[in-house]
């Protein structure tokens, strides 16, 4: 494991942390109640820094704190894997700003990353106070603990810095055929599966089926004798077993299509509501003024202006659709 040590700094200004390209895009949401909490409670929770200044964890309390207005705040400063971590997170930073990483060299980031955020939350989580690791003195209050993260976080956290996202199943699948390719105690037809199957997916190939073919094959073979000259029989299980696996993936999304189905028809509204939303809107181009609001909107703003008008037009064509082709008698009258 990293020899990872820190120290607290109690007054560090604001202004001299480095945040750089940062993968979480909604930092500023909802921090209503994070800033009331530290408004009322202190900041329980100090962000991390590596010695140079750049931020390592903690980026919504840095922004809560800046919406405070506060000058200084206090920080945990990282050293030892710090130095590695940030590395690694600037490799990453290089490549999202350039191109994307292939799918293997993504995997590879990640599970480096895991680790090393795998291991300094389970040093934080062994510190019960200020300078556990290290022999220094503190109080022992709670914000003189350092910054703890559940080591079961590592996942997301590590795939979050990665891919923008914090599913980490794709990354994880790779991982594990990985593993499974190196691995000398497993039958060396596995392996060849496992290999041939991450020769596909560097050339391009999607993850989840090859992932599901390798877990196969780890199947069949766990059914077969452990014997070389059964290669056709580990075969045919697999064979047998993907096709299991994929019928069963069939059911699970089909069960989720018609869940989401369901949900989307519950929650349509009454034609009563309608109605209320539409009164509500008469006049409402004579509350604005088109030329201020053409020059004015953001690129994002206008393409979501753009797209709601699109979907109200679609909309009004169905519903024009529908009146048009009812039975005369069906016509409500006015």
């Amino acid at each position: 494991m990293s020899d990872a040590h820190g120290h607290i700094e109690l007054e560090r200004r604001v202004d001299s942390i480095k945040v750089g390209v940062r993968h979480r895009s909604d930092a500023e949401r909802d921090l209503a109640p994070l800033m009331r909490s530290i408004e009322r409670l202190g900041l329980l929770q100090p962000v991390t820094i590596t010695p140079d200044g750049v931020l390592v964890c903690g980026h919504r309390r840095l922004v809560a704190v800046k919406q405070l207005g506060w000058p200084t705040l206090r920080v945990w400063v990282r050293t030892g894997v710090s130095d590695h971590l940030t590395q690694l997170l600037a490799e990453q930073d290089e490549n999202t700003m350039h191109r994307p990483l292939s799918p293997l060299d993504a995997a590879a980031l990640y599970r480096e990353l895991k680790t090393l955020l795998a291991e300094d939350a389970a040093r934080r989580q062994r510190a019960t106070r200020f300078g556990a690791d290290d022999g220094e003195e503190g109080d022992g209050g709670a914000d003189s603990a350092p910054p703890h993260t559940e080591p079961g976080k590592s996942r997301n956290q590590a795939a979050q810095m990665v891919t923008n996202s914090a599913s980490h199943t794709r990354l994880e699948q790779i991982c594990k055929m990985e593993s499974i390719a190196a691995d000398e105690s497993t039958p060396s037809s596995v392996r060849k599966v496992a290999e041939e199957e991450l020769e596909r997916i560097r050339e391009g190939g999607a993850v989840d089926p090859s992932y599901q073919r390798v877990r196969a094959a780890v199947a069949a073979a766990e059914q077969a004798p452990n014997d070389e000259d059964e290669a056709e029989d580990l075969e045919e299980l697999a064979a047998r077993a993907l096709a299991h696996a994929k019928a069963d993936r069939a059911r699970r999304i089909r069960e989720n299509r018609l869940k989401r189905e369901a949900a989307a028809e519950a929650a349509r509204r009454s034609v009563h509501s309608f109605t209320l939303m539409w009164d509500d809107l008469a006049g409402w181009v004579n509350r604005y003024d088109p030329v201020k609001v053409g020059r004015e909107l953001t690129d994002d703003q206008w393409d979501s202006f753009q797209k709601t008008l699109a979907e109200s037009v679609a909309f009004a064509d169905a519903a024009r659709e529908a009146r048009e082709n009812q039975p005369s008698d069906a016509l409500v009258d006015a």
